[in-house]
């Protein structure tokens, strides 16, 4: 039985029912598999307004410190220290590293999208990131990815490096068991979760079942 993998949520791109999303994420986070969540309003290259952004952050965040979640920006830093964020997760080109470290500090939560490249992950890593991102392991229609990863990626990364892994990219309760199996450290989950067809919660507890199984 497995059960050191956490699920990482991701928002959905777009929110349209602030109130009714609340809901949704607050079934979602009453399972404790929910380790944190990353506040991304994407769609495409197009971010939300930044408005938005703290007016979903002022919703959820304290729902996530009720349940001692990780609350995390997508991209900028500098909501992240407007909000009160734990911290802030930057891709290749969003805020470099040394510029959300900079800005955050020492006891914020930085993670690194690295795609499928063990180099960028080293970097990231050495740099001093709390966590490296690693995808799409999986067909997604939540984003495009830029790049395919293989398990292989995950159990040379656990093998080699202490700092923590996320898996993201088209993640589901069927297809996860061989991730979990490789060592990722979270599994970064967004429509399996916010599209599921009998709710958040239902897709958590599927997800939990399916770890304990891997």
């Amino acid at each position: 039985m497995t059960r050191d993998c956490k699920l990482y949520l991701v928002t959905p791109p777009r929110i349209s029912d602030l109130a009714a999303f609340k809901d949704a994420f607050a079934a979602a986070a009453d399972n404790d598999l929910v380790a944190c969540v990353q506040l991304r309003l994407k769609e495409g290259e197009a971010s939300a307004p930044d408005d938005e952004v703290m007016a979903a952050a002022e919703s959820l965040l304290p729902l996530a410190v009720e349940r001692e979640i990780a609350f995390l920006i997508n991209d900028r830093p500098d909501l992240a220290i407007k909000t009160g964020a734990d911290g802030v997760h930057v891709g290749q080109s969003d805020a470099p590293y040394e510029h959300a470290r900079k800005m955050l500090g020492d006891d914020a939560t930085v993670g690194v999208t690295c795609h499928d490249s063990r180099h960028l992950g080293l970097v990231a890593g050495e740099a001093g990131a709390d966590y490296v991102a690693f995808g799409a392991f999986y067909p997604t229609r939540t984003k495009a990815a830029p790049t395919s990863a293989d398990p292989e990626l995950l159990r040379w990364w656990n093998f080699a490096v202490t700092v923590p892994s996320v898996a993201i990219g088209g993640i589901t309760p069927e297809n996860c068991g061989a991730l979990v199996r490789a060592g990722a450290d979270f599994l970064a989950v967004s429509g399996a979760v916010w599209g599921h067809e009998d709710g958040p919660a239902a897709a958590v507890a599927a997800f939990d079942a399916a770890i304990r199984a891997a």
